[in-house]
């Protein structure tokens, strides 16, 4: 079943069909032709039950916060503060992108949102400064992978719930890797701004820096509120998405910038988004189901063993392996295949689940930087009105930032468990 399973939806994947379509047709046609096929309402029974969970109502909170901030004009306020702190460095406003990222990562936690609101800003004043603009979109993805590390991220919701393991945990577990993540990137940037000539501009004065922050100030305390209420304890994971929402509302309604028109439309992106998450998640159980009858992680396990009992050889392994399926699978349905199939392997090896989790996490997140999915790149390039074969070739060395840090997160596990385990204990 796991062959059929696996090479119709990897068929499919290459054909383009759309991942919703192709994760329920290898579903269905593996039960026709498996034992169960007189039995296909064993697939709406596993979908209806998948999806039925309390956890993931925090899904769509956190896409609309993210549809609401780009609504709102949030993004340019966080820009704009971002500017007027780091603009005058060397290639200042690459900087500026990177640290922008930082700061809308903790409302939004989404790539995409990333990449079409801050993106469209971003890429425009780096080319109105004389930015080549394969490097400003270049940039603009590679910070896009920030995103779903710092908490909120509505990919360790799914996480968390594929592998049992509590949202808050997962969401303390992202801290400190998205904060590498962007110090790895400015580095990355201060280091060729030594080699190569970019634009410069003045540095800001305090009064100047002062009124971007007092422009930009609810804006610039919503990360602080969200993430400081699920660390207090103040409320979940769940009610914090609906928390974000309201708060971009009100955040709308006084910088008088939200309409009717946009706050709908940012409704209808978040309804859609939404269905389509729900209906691969929902697919995704019917196959895990499959994969757990046939005994494919047990199995799997069985060959891993067979071929290395060393635990950083494996990890080696897995890290190149989850990098590969993230070139050519997009991250949810990635996750949602690999976290059950995979999660027999890293309990036997005797890595922690929430360690696991943020290795999972950032190595499909280099995917959306590479092609062929590299859904950021089709994004930034649309955006930014670059040829996708420049955005790819000029995002290439920025690569190399994320995998060191990738590296440096999975042999060094501490620095993912670090911050739950000290505010909120050792797991047992």
């Amino acid at each position: 079943m796991a062959w059929i399973l696996f090479g119709t939806f990897i068929a499919l994947i290459l054909m383009r069909v759309p991942i919703s379509i192709a994760i329920g047709t290898a579903t269905v046609l593996t039960f026709l032709t498996s034992d169960f096929s007189t039995a296909l309402q064993i697939i709406p029974q596993q979908m209806l039950e998948g999806v039925n969970k309390a956890s993931l109502t925090a899904v769509p909170f956190f896409i609309m916060a993210g549809n609401l901030m780009n609504a709102t004009g949030v993004t340019e306020r966080i820009f704009a503060f971002a500017n007027s702190l780091v603009g005058h460095l060397k290639a200042g406003l690459a900087q500026v992108n990177i640290l922008s990222s930082m700061i809308f990562a903790g409302i939004s936690g989404a790539a995409v949102a990333d990449c079409a609101g801050l993106g469209a800003i971003e890429i425009k004043a780096m080319r109105e400064r004389g930015y080549k603009p394969d490097f400003a979109a270049a940039i603009t993805v590679a910070s896009s992978v920030i995103g779903p590390l710092i908490p909120p991220s509505i990919g360790l919701v799914l996480y968390a719930f594929l592998a049992q393991q509590s949202v808050e945990r997962m969401f303390l577990a992202g801290l400190i890797p998205g904060i590498l993540v962007g110090l790895s990137l400015m580095l990355y940037v201060r280091f060729r701004a030594q080699f190569e000539e970019f634009p410069t501009q003045p540095r800001a004065t305090v009064r100047e820096v002062a009124g971007t922050a007092k422009h930009g100030f609810l804006a610039l305390v919503a990360p602080a509120i969200i993430l400081g209420s699920i660390m207090f304890g103040f409320v979940t994971a769940t009610e914090a998405g609906v928390l974000a929402c309201i708060y971009c509302i009100l955040i709308g309604i006084w910088y008088k910038e939200l309409t009717f028109r946009a706050f709908f439309a940012a409704l209808s992106d978040t309804a859609m988004m939404t269905a389509v998450i729900m209906i691969i998640i929902a697919f995704s159980i019917a196959m895990g189901w499959l994969l757990a009858i046939d005994q494919t992680p047990q199995k799997l396990a069985d060959f891993t063993f067979s071929f290395t009992e060393n635990k950083n050889v494996f990890l080696g392994l897995l890290l190149i392996f989850i990098i590969l399926v993230g070139c050519v699978v997009e991250g949810v349905p990635a996750k949602l295949i690999l976290v059950p199939t995979l999660l027999p392997l890293i309990d036997a090896y005797g890595i922690d689940r929430v360690h696991f989790g943020i290795i999972i996490q950032l190595g499909l997140l280099l995917g959306i930087a590479t092609p062929p999915m590299g859904i950021g790149l089709y994004i930034v390039a649309e955006v930014g009105r670059v040829r996708f074969e420049k955005v790819t070739m000029a995002v290439l060395p920025m690569l190399i930032p994320l995998v060191a840090v990738l590296l440096l997160l999975t042999y060094v596990p501490q620095t993912v468990t670090f911050l739950p385990d000290l505010i909120l204990g050792p797991q047992n």
